[in-house]
């Protein structure tokens, strides 16, 4: 294991807090800015913050439903934020009483950690209430002190004219929910050997440093925060191959990947300068590129795990991220990506955001972010792309991409999709991968794979057998072969499923412009079975968004034709009949980016036959 940020500590020689992390932030807000957030703060205005009943946080354990605590509990932090803007950009005192308020609020729950989060192990099941005398630090217990250690920060002097048991009560919660335990305690995400990391490692770090940079260094130890901060960020990295692809899907680079930048940036500001060398390190580059090269068209992205297709637009933290590993491509996208998202306020400013941090960012470099984007007014264009660590393939021509995950089935927010397809043609999802329904407890449990959008069968790929895959790095693709321009890739997808299939091989043969099949786009499956094989029965599985059609040839040596909505068509090869079937999209989380019904088609393919076929017409 490399040890890069642990290394660096020996290059310290001044170690301090942040005086002026927000420095001349008023100075840059624009007009728009703060007409849009002081009309937002406006509406919280004697805004009620609900405390949260002991029952409400029970309610987890007892129905599995994570949604009512979180509305609760995110929107009384939306709405601090909201107010804490409003009082930046308007400066008048009007704000001060409900901010304080929600200040009080948040210091008088008994936990900061979700209901759902609730436990001191990894993977054990969830304690039913919190333990007050020794607080749970993940997630959002640190999105929570980064919150109020920046509201303490940036509003200090007016807080201290009101009281200056304000700021010490602040004060007071963090040492005592995030700084002791987090000195004194190990919890599973800060990393230990060769055990997995995820977002978690890199998302808590970053908050752990944006609430030490901002309080008082005398209060804190901030040498030893450093130093175990420094070795929770090497263990986040050796989980990542040298090419930087976010295995959790793009939806996760947003927790993952982009925190790499505030956790490097605040290390660097806190040590005068000591950890440049991290900044232009080769794996660093590549995992803050890996959102521009896994952007489709607006706002899609190619989503592989539990993301969804359809994501915020990029911003400040993308942006500066490209800055600093000087990324003329990355900066390019994020530039233009948030320019255009100015006709959508809410989107631009991010008001669902609960990281107070994030949202600053953009108000703060909002006008050097524009004035980039009409400076560089054509995106640099992504290029097609092979993720060898997580088997992420990408080939673009025109508006058409095409992607396909190799890899294996044990990736962090896994679904059994090794070999899947997803196909976008006039920068259109036609070929879809549905994306998770909204968490429950079932979600993260031994019974994740009972729910369908985890399962192969309803993602791009076969039913053999009977049997879709499985879950585990054991169920894997297998002699990938990547041609040299990145428009072709081939692979055995065999070993993904059981052993009861008796599979000898089943080969997936994708590419954007065959020079085998008249530069059309193929999509070509070939199987050989055990001699003992008794189920021999193919269903090929295709996930749409679009309507589709299918047209049968009775003669299944002949071509057949399936269409997707207006967006392609294709000739179809060795199938004998297929079934169509209309899915209702009712989960608020699918909602959000499927409008109406998905489809799954599911074409049989004829018996005697081991080659199925799609070419693009």
């Amino acid at each position: 294991m490399e040890y890069l940020y642990k290394n660096t500590l020996s290059k310290i020689n001044t170690l301090h807090n942040l005086s002026d992390l927000w420095e001349g932030i008023t100075n840059n807000i624009t007009d728009d800015a703060s007409k849009y957030l002081i009309e937002e703060a406006n509406k919280y205005l004697n805004f009620s913050f609900e405390p949260i009943p002991a029952t409400l946080f029970m309610e987890f354990k007892r129905t599995g439903n994570r949604v009512h605590f979180e509305d609760v509990y995110f929107g009384k932090r939306r709405a601090l934020n909201a107010l804490v803007l409003g009082e930046i950009c308007e400066d008048k005192g009007r704000f001060l009483d409900d901010i304080i308020n929600g200040i009080y609020s948040i210091c008088e729950e008994s936990a900061w950690q979700l209901p759902a989060h609730n436990s001191y192990k990894r993977d054990t099941p969830q304690n039913i209430l919190p333990d007050t005398d020794r607080p749970i630090i993940e997630l959002f217990a640190c999105e929570t002190g980064a919150q109020l250690a920046t509201i303490s920060y940036i509003l200090k002097d007016k807080l201290d004219n009101v009281s200056d048991e304000i700021c010490h009560r602040i004060n007071s919660e963090l040492k005592k929910r995030i700084i002791k335990p987090y000195l004194n305690e190990h919890f599973w995400w800060m990393g230990r050997e060769d055990e997995p990391m995820c977002n978690w490692t890199i998302w808590c770090t970053q908050n752990i440093l944006l609430t030490a940079a901002q309080m008082n260094e005398k209060d804190i130890p901030l040498n030893a925060i450093i130093d175990k901060a420094t070795e929770s960020v090497d263990y986040f990295l050796k989980d990542y191959g040298i090419d930087g692809c976010c295995d959790e899907g793009a939806m996760y680079y947003h927790h993952a990947g982009l925190c790499m930048y505030i956790t490097t940036k605040l290390l660097d500001l806190m040590t005068d300068g000591a950890f440049k060398d991290c900044m232009y390190d080769n794996k660093v580059k590549n995992i803050a590129e890996y959102i521009s090269n896994v952007h489709v068209h607006g706002r899609y992205y190619l989503n592989y795990a539990d993301c969804a297709p359809i994501l915020e637009p990029a911003g400040a933290r993308e942006y500066l991220f490209g800055q600093m590993v000087d990324s003329s491509a990355l900066m390019s996208y994020a530039a233009l990506d948030f320019a255009n998202s100015m006709k959508d306020q809410d989107a631009h400013y991010l008001k669902d955001e609960i990281n107070l941090s994030y949202r600053l960012l953009t108000i703060m470099h909002e006008k050097e972010i524009i004035d980039y984007a009409q400076k560089h007014p054509k995106q640099i264009p992504a290029g097609n792309v092979y993720y060898e660590s997580a088997g992420v393939f990408v080939t673009r021509k025109g508006d058409i991409t095409l992607s396909v995950k190799a890899g294996d089935n044990d990736d962090s927010h896994n679904h059994n999709d090794t070999g899947s397809i997803i196909l976008y043609a006039g920068n259109r999802p036609a070929l879809i991968d549905v994306g998770v329904e909204s968490y429950t407890a079932k979600t993260f449990s031994d019974r994740r794979y009972e729910i369908w959008t985890m399962q192969s069968g309803y993602h791009n790929l076969p039913t053999i057998g009977g049997y879709d895959q499985l879950p585990g790095a054991s169920y894997h693709a297998s002699n990938v072969k990547v041609s040299d321009d990145l428009t072709t890739i081939e692979l055995d997808i065999k070993n993904a499923y059981p052993s009861e299939c008796k599979l000898h091989s089943y080969k997936r043969y994708a590419s954007i412009e065959s020079p085998k099949y008249d530069n059309a786009l193929i999509i070509k499956d070939n199987w050989e079975f055990d001699k003992d094989a008794e189920n021999t029965n193919i269903i090929l599985n295709f996930m749409t968004y679009e309507k589709p059609e299918v047209t049968i040839n009775d003669d299944s040596s002949k071509a057949s034709l399936f269409k997707i909505g207006d967006l392609c068509t294709f000739k179809l090869y060795g199938v004998c009949k297929y079934e169509i079937e209309s899915i209702p999209v009712t989960d608020e989380r699918l909602q959000k980016t499927w409008k109406h019904d998905i489809y799954r088609v599911r074409f049989y393919i004829a018996p005697d036959v081991s080659e199925f076929m799609l070419k693009s017409v």
